[in-house]
């Protein structure tokens, strides 16, 4: 839903409807769909999440590269989407069902946060290098994806590719505990006002509210992930703690810097969310069904 990049920002849940035992082809249904839903995001809204990281970036926008460039960094991006959507997905999913409620419990919402917490600190374990380097060329247009691997390789060791993992963590899982009740809420309702079960296109629209308020209110953190990932080698900012960043933030720009690429980043997590969502949903319903059909 990502930055949190577009997928990894609008990282989303399962069809809860056809959601059943992590068996079969409700297993491959979560791995594919995920995944793909995940490279459709990340590649369409590209260029969003680089001015993002452009506007949030120390050295200000405009050195950071302005509007030249936004494809930098793409093949990172590329390469770890799929496999971080599906860790997420698959994740998200055993979890739900290992933890599986009737689903007019209350404990529903808690089901579905725990899954979803559950799915980020997996998901990042892939995300979380891909991030670094993307982040780096985003900023560094000059700089190819493979020469910034291997200089963070050279100067800081595998270390340094996980530079930002606990900052990341602690972005998206309180992303997630707002995004995914809030989508799951949102689609009970509307079943439940139209007797039916939602659609596709509605599921879409709920990611897309969901992802979207969730994005403004974690903006802050997702600033601190970033200035600790493109923090040069050895300075406080680069040891990876979060509250200190925030006050660097803070102490040097204020309100205004703590929110920095707010619009850029609420708008790709938005359509992200409502792209990402709906083929995730569409993707893996036509999955089982095939799987049904199947001898």
């Amino acid at each position: 839903m990502g930055s949190r990049s577009a997928s990894a920002q609008s990282r989303s849940i399962a069809f809860a409807v056809v959601c059943g035992a992590m068996e079969g082809p409700g297993f491959m249904a979560s791995l594919v769909a995920g995944g793909i839903a995940g490279v459709s995001v990340d590649l369409i809204l590209y260029p969003l999440d680089t001015i993002k990281t452009r506007l949030q970036s120390p050295q200000g926008f405009n050195k950071a590269g302005g509007f030249r460039g936004i494809y930098a960094g793409v093949p990172s991006a590329a390469i770890g989407s799929f496999p971080n959507a599906a860790a997420f997905f698959i994740t998200y999913e055993y979890v739900k069902w290992f933890l599986h409620t009737d689903s007019s419990s209350y404990l529903m919402p808690v089901k579905h946060m725990l899954a979803a917490s559950a799915g980020e600190v997996v998901a990042c374990l892939i995300r979380v290098p891909s991030e670094v380097v993307k982040q780096r060329a985003q900023v560094s247009s000059s700089s190819r994806t493979f020469q910034i691997f291997s200089n963070v390789l050279y100067q800081e060791g595998i270390r340094g590719l996980y530079r930002g993992y606990t900052s990341t963590v602690l972005r998206e899982i309180p992303f997630s505990l707002v995004q995914f009740p809030l989508w799951e809420s949102l689609k009970a309702l509307w079943s439940w006002r139209q007797d039916h079960v939602v659609d596709c296109w509605q599921s879409a629209v709920c990611g897309a509210f969901a992802g979207g308020f969730a994005a403004v209110v974690t903006t802050p953190l997702d600033v601190a992930k970033t200035r600790i990932m493109l923090a040069k080698v050895g300075s406080s900012t680069a040891s990876g703690n979060v509250l200190s960043a925030l006050h660097g933030v803070w102490r040097t720009q204020g309100l205004a810097g703590l929110f920095a690429g707010v619009f850029p980043r609420t708008a790709a997590i938005s359509l992200g969310g409502f792209i990402f969502l709906g083929a995730y949903d569409q993707t893996r319903s036509l999955l089982l069904e095939l799987g049904r059909g199947s001898p």
